[in-house]
């Protein structure tokens, strides 16, 4: 798995689809999310979804 284990899936501040990490998380189903550029925010965890492994898409 690469080191951004997470693609944003809200289109907030131009960042849909980008991939990103967990950095922490926090209450109220909050995190801080680090993009592949250095940007951070804090996001609700509903915004993140898990990147698949690119060996299983090639298998289908």
């Amino acid at each position: 798995m690469s080191d951004h284990p997470y693609i944003y899936r809200w289109d907030r501040q131009g960042r849909k689809g980008q991939p990103c990490e967990v950095l922490a998380r926090g209450t109220m189903n909050s995190c801080l999310v680090r993009f592949s550029d250095g940007y951070r925010m804090v996001t609700s965890r509903n915004a993140l979804a898990r990147r698949k492994p690119l060996h299983e898409d090639a298998r289908r």
